[in-house]
């Protein structure tokens, strides 16, 4: 299933069980990001597809028909929607408390926020708290979904990798063991076939797309390994201040987060503490014309490889 689907069937459940009464299809045409709002034949096909898949998948979509208005309304009753009690082994519900750490914020959290955003806006009152769908990743390195399909799949994976000595770029073949977090850091443990050793990889430090490479299931993690073992003794990089332009009105995550804002003639410039400058430089690359480094040279030269690698 794509991006774009996954997110329009999100947004319609959200739509459906966060509403109060029953809302028209017409309403969620104009509510639910990712309907065409001025195909009608386009919209009908593709609502009678999105309903007919939530209901296979056991999500109980509810039609009402008003006797004073021609059109049906749909909704999802929240008490036919939530999972009846479930109990747990205390091991059983150690790996889930894990996972929902991991997924805490997963990229269609920010989808869902929208969603709720735009429905609101569109007049829909929803009983849904913000965060009640939010499944996000705490990560922006882009390698990160790839890696961490490639170790659900026990699957080979080529990338290339930045030297921390220096600027230098090497391919590295791995056969993937687990992607860990630490210090706010995530690193990819394995073994580096053209090293024939253990090794592990900042996710930062990775450029490019991850190739896989071969079939799924040949990869096998051996016995007795520990990963955040192997991961804890990774130099920590020593905390700097990088000294970002930002626009006024704009860039409100960062100001926050700056230690100081010098105020300017149509633009700021805020001080920011970072440890690692591909990091860094993933954050600001998100922020577009709004945000341009200015030092140190190795953060600035950081987002401008970002910003050609988007453009190219």
């Amino acid at each position: 299933m794509s991006r774009r689907k996954t997110e329009r069937l999100l947004n319609l459940v959200i739509c459906l069980l966060a509403t109060r009464r029953p809302i028209s299809a017409e309403h969620i045409r104009h509510a639910v990001p990712g309907y065409d709002p001025d195909n009608d034949e386009a919209f009908q096909r593709m609502f009678e597809r999105d309903k007919n898949e939530l209901r296979e998948i056991g999500i109980p979509i509810e039609v009402h028909k008003d006797p004073w208005d021609d059109d049906p309304g749909y909704r999802i009753s929240p008490q036919a929607y939530e999972l009846p009690e479930i109990t747990l082994e205390p091991r059983e519900a150690a790996v889930i408390g894990l996972a929902a750490q991991v997924w805490r914020r997963a990229n269609l959290a920010e989808a869902a926020s929208g969603a709720l955003i735009k429905l609101r806006a569109a007049g829909v009152q929803a009983d849904l708290a913000d965060n009640t769908l939010e499944l996000r990743v705490d990560t922006r390195d882009p390698a990160f979904p790839a890696l961490w399909e490639a170790v659900r799949d026990r699957r080979v994976v080529s990338f290339d990798y930045r030297s921390a000595s220096s600027d230098s770029v090497l391919t590295r073949t791995v056969e993937p063991w687990g992607v860990v977090s630490r210090r706010g850091k995530w690193y990819l443990t394995g073994h580096d076939r053209g090293r024939d050793d253990r090794r592990v990889f900042r996710l930062s430090r990775i450029v490019g797309e991850v190739r896989p490479i071969g079939r799924p299931g040949v990869v096998v993690v051996p016995d007795g390994v520990n990963l955040r073992d192997m991961v804890g003794f990774q130099e920590v990089p020593a905390e700097r201040t990088a000294s970002i332009r930002i626009r006024h009105g704009a860039c409100q995550g960062l100001r926050q987060l700056a230690v100081a804002v010098t105020e300017g003639a149509g633009w700021d410039v805020a001080e920011v503490r970072f440890h690692d400058a591909e990091r860094l430089a993933g954050w600001i690359a998100t922020l577009g014309a709004d945000a341009v480094v200015l030092e140190p040279p190795d953060a600035r030269e950081a987002v401008i490889r970002r910003l050609k690698g988007a453009l190219a």
